[in-house]
């Protein structure tokens, strides 16, 4: 087992249907298709560059309280969802309560690993748990895995399979299964079922369906050695990310490691996912002398197999 000496920083860029145009003064400028959204940000200390282009956001998200919740403010009326896309992916927009839009844009340069590392092997068995909206799982099955997506929110997971379709892979090999991640994970490990990847992406606090209570603190450290022995022997990876604020990429690399290592040898990576400015200035501004700037908004740790790079 290798830990790597250096961290990794995982920079998400622009792309067509999303971009971080600016960011400052605790907040950041984004766009979502043809939304100009502001949510907080308080890490972004700066001055913003393009100050007037803010005055143009369509979506503003006032928040209440330490967590994530509050409300949105609108100058013009939006839709329920509309259509975005990474890649051959499709996926919905959405303004939800807890101020994200129902992916995580941060998440776009995770997406381009695991589509690499997947390609290489003939349908692997994937599992993702705490899937969300399912972006992640859609990016595997477009490139050849058998995926099993788990959930505990059934309107998250409504969501998925809205995606899904939209994106034209209803009928894709993945399985929908909305129940505690945990729970199911202690069935599959009982039942001797194996997958060559993994996917964590945990909150830092969750219901399950009937109750359970996830607290990413107490519960991680025996999730991620339970997903330990669901690893085939072929197993390709295991990806973890956690965007709690008293997470490191040193921490997770390390229970990862401690996990996996003594049974499957490997290496770990670790890091940091980053959100970077768009380079290329809006529309009727003047590129600012300023270089873009990069905010750090979760930490992640990836074992890799043999064939993983």
């Amino acid at each position: 087992m290798i830990i790597n000496d250096t961290p990794t920083t995982l920079r998400t860029k622009a792309w067509a249907d999303y971009a971080l145009v600016d960011s400052g003064d605790g907040k950041k400028l984004e766009r979502y298709g043809d939304y100009l959204v502001i949510r907080p940000e308080p890490q972004c200390w700066w001055a913003p560059k393009y100050p007037q282009v803010w005055d143009k956001a369509d979506a503003i998200f006032d928040p209440q309280g330490e967590d994530d919740e509050g409300n949105w403010r609108f100058s013009r009326r939006p839709d329920d969802q509309w259509s975005l896309a990474w890649d051959s992916v499709k996926f919905y927009g959405r303004f939800t309560n807890f101020r994200h839009l129902a992916f995580f844009p941060e998440q776009a340069a995770n997406w381009a690993w695991q589509k690499d590392v997947i390609a290489r092997r003939n349908a692997p068995r994937i599992l993702n748990l705490f899937g969300y909206t399912g972006v992640a799982s859609l990016v595997a099955a477009a490139a050849g895995a058998k995926v099993t997506h788990v959930d505990a929110s059934k309107k998250a997971i409504g969501w998925a399979r809205d995606n899904a379709a939209l994106s034209g892979m209803a009928d894709a090999p993945i399985r929908w299964i909305c129940e505690d991640a945990r729970k199911y994970v202690q069935r599959e490990v009982k039942r001797g079922s194996k997958y060559e990847g993994i996917i964590l992406d945990p909150p830092k606090y969750g219901r399950g369906p009937t109750g359970e209570v996830w607290r990413l603190f107490e519960d991680l450290p025996e999730m991620i050695h339970l997903c330990a022995q669901l690893l085939s022997d072929d197993a390709a990876f295991l990806l973890l990310n956690a965007y709690a604020a008293r997470v490191s990429g040193p921490a997770l690399a390390h229970l990862v490691a401690e996990a996996v290592g003594p049974q499957k040898g490997g290496r770990v990576d670790y890091g940091e996912l980053t959100l970077i400015e768009d380079a290329k200035p809006p529309k009727g501004q003047r590129a600012a002398d300023i270089a873009p700037r990069e905010i750090g908004l979760s930490f992640f740790a990836r074992w890799m197999g043999g064939s993983a790079k």
